[in-house]
């Protein structure tokens, strides 16, 4: 036990004085202390339930809309199931689409459980920011504004379809030489970039500037590539011989796994644009605590005000070490303010 205590505190004393280190330790820890597993199960729970809908409602809509292009249909559904590599392998078919266009019905459940589910992921996607960034109860948006927020985000998740579908029939026209496809890679990642950094503003509270969302908007755009060439790679090599029963199950099974870990990366992205414009780092891993993890640990106490006249007040017992060769910038000491 000596020997590990000797460690981590060598371990400890490294990353506190390399910036590098004391950034992706501070953005750990604050993954941890936000609850962040918990709010990306949350996030992936609504997901599944939101994924269908918004699909079943897609399809709906071509096959009364677009019933004499099915080339334009194929394309669009194409383009909206490669979102979702792991499951869209078993969506994807005219015969579904023409049974669901025949229905007015289909439409009708599926604009239900559209606003049913979307509304749940927008709402879980708000409160998670809301914590990421440790804004009081208070001083949270009210029930119209998230509903408001709720129908902005479906807009980008129409757009994100719209875009993607543009893309794709401009590769299918443009040639197949190896720099066109890198060329298509780099705007599909540019067009991620756009879409992130808007789900990000409308999602996170107003009183974050836009620019401090960048650099997470970046981030999650480029683990959301990789994600999607992963799970259209699983779904070509490892998937294609499956029986049509193990199929099925595998497809919700990864679509559940595949779910999660966009909201992790999503969530760890939001964590590093909050710790890099509050500089909370370095951290921590053995006492004392240093002047960021007041800040942190401050900032988590006061998120729980939820009245007015409710008083919430931070104290620690023993000053906060001050070791570091990290930038030589103090914590931010208010974590929120109130825009109003």
């Amino acid at each position: 036990m000596v020997l590990i205590k000797k460690l981590v505190r060598r371990l400890d004393a490294y990353q506190q004085n390399h910036s590098s280190a004391a950034f992706a330790v501070g953005v750990a820890k604050k993954y941890v202390e936000d609850r962040g597993p918990s709010l990306a199960a949350l996030l992936a729970y609504y997901g599944v339930l939101s994924v269908f809908p918004l699909l079943l409602v897609l399809f709906t809509i071509l096959g009364l809309l677009f019933s004499h292009d099915p080339g334009l249909q194929h394309r669009v559904i194409h383009s909206a199931l490669s979102q979702f590599p792991v499951v869209g392998r078993q969506l994807d078919g005219h015969d579904a689409i023409s049974a669901l266009g025949e229905k007015g019905l289909g439409l009708a459940i599926g604009l239900l459980g559209l606003v049913w589910g979307s509304l749940g992921v927008t709402k879980a996607g708000q409160r998670a920011m809301a914590d990421v960034w440790n804004v009081p109860q208070l001083h949270r948006p009210h029930f119209v504004r998230r509903v408001g927020r709720s129908v902005e985000f479906l807009g980008v998740l129409v757009l994100d379809v719209v875009l993607s579908t543009a893309l794709a029939g401009l590769v299918t026209i443009g040639s197949h030489a190896l720099w066109f496809q890198a060329l298509a890679v780099v705007v599909g990642l540019g067009v991620n970039v756009a879409l992130f950094l808007l789900g990000f503003r409308i999602l996170t509270p107003n009183s974050i500037t836009t620019k401090t969302l960048v650099s997470g908007a970046v981030i999650a755009a480029v683990g959301w590539s990789v994600l999607q060439y992963l799970g259209t790679w699983l779904v070509g090599h490892e998937l294609r011989h499956a029986s049509q029963l193990y199929g099925y199950f595998a497809s919700i099974l990864g679509l559940v796994s595949f779910l999660y870990l966009v909201s992790e990366i999503t969530l760890i992205a939001a964590e590093i644009n909050v710790v890099r414009a509050r500089h909370l780092y370095p951290r921590s891993l053995t006492p004392p605590i240093t002047k960021a993890d007041e800040a942190v640990l401050t900032a988590i106490s006061l998120q729980s005000q939820r009245a007015i006249n409710q008083n919430v007040s931070v104290e620690f017992g023993t000053p906060a070490s001050d070791h570091s060769s990290a930038p030589n910038v103090e914590p931010d000491a208010t974590p929120w303010r109130d825009p109003n």
